[in-house]
């Protein structure tokens, strides 16, 4: 299965093309741009077919990384990856960008129980725990820092992600979060096809409707 993995849920816009029959990664481009996806996303999605000289009709998946992260980079990955999607009539699945971290770090350090931990500023961190074969323990959830520090320390768990520093000793890390996109491919072919994915917000937008200025219809 060819499966098309888009990822704009951070400070990256990342596409690639990857056959799992053949476990092979055929193409990838990331580019750390921090904004402007919506302009980046679809040049990079034509860049992996052609590195990997497949027409867009050779796609049979669409996988895409649902957050949480960027309120805006996630809403514009959606978009793009159930726009193809629709047109292709294939499959479509979204990945959590916490479930990426995990599998990203049982790459390097090995299996083990993690928690992985995005900085969700405010004295707060969107986590979820992973036991040691990668199995999500509990749902994503947005915690204060430093209930999430007591739980690390009485569970014995391992973390990464940007919150990591700040829940084990403290100080915040301020170098932002990385979603590898072969990765977020992988997981892709591996997950279940259900309901169409949709945003991952453990938090609500900052932009509230000013109510109390509405103007009455006539």
């Amino acid at each position: 299965m060819i499966v098309l993995a888009i990822d704009t849920a951070g400070v990256d816009c990342a596409a690639a093309l990857y056959d799992s029959d053949k476990d092979c990664l055929l193409a990838e481009v990331s580019e750390t741009i921090g904004r402007g996806h919506a302009e980046k996303l679809m040049a990079m999605i034509d860049q992996v077919l052609d590195a990997a000289h497949l027409p867009m009709q050779a796609v049979e998946r669409v996988g895409v990384t649902i957050g949480p992260g960027s309120f805006t980079g996630i809403r514009v990955g959606l978009a793009a990856a159930r726009g193809l999607a629709l047109g292709l009539d294939v499959e479509i699945v979204g990945v959590s960008t916490l479930q990426v971290m995990a599998a990203a770090y049982r790459q390097t350090a090995g299996a083990k129980s993690v928690l992985s931990a995005i900085d969700a500023k405010r004295g707060e961190v969107y986590a979820q725990a992973f036991d040691d074969d990668g199995v999500p323990i509990g749902e994503p959830q947005l915690l204060k820092a430093d209930f999430a520090a007591d739980l690390v320390r009485q569970e014995g768990l391992a973390v990464t992600g940007s919150a990591a520093s700040l829940l084990l000793s403290g100080e915040p890390d301020e170098r932002p979060d990385h979603f590898p996109i072969e990765i977020v491919a992988r997981l892709a072919a591996e997950a279940p096809v259900g309901d169409k994915p949709k945003p991952l917000y453990l938090r609500g937008p900052d932009a509230k409707p000013q109510t109390g200025f509405a103007v009455a219809r006539m």
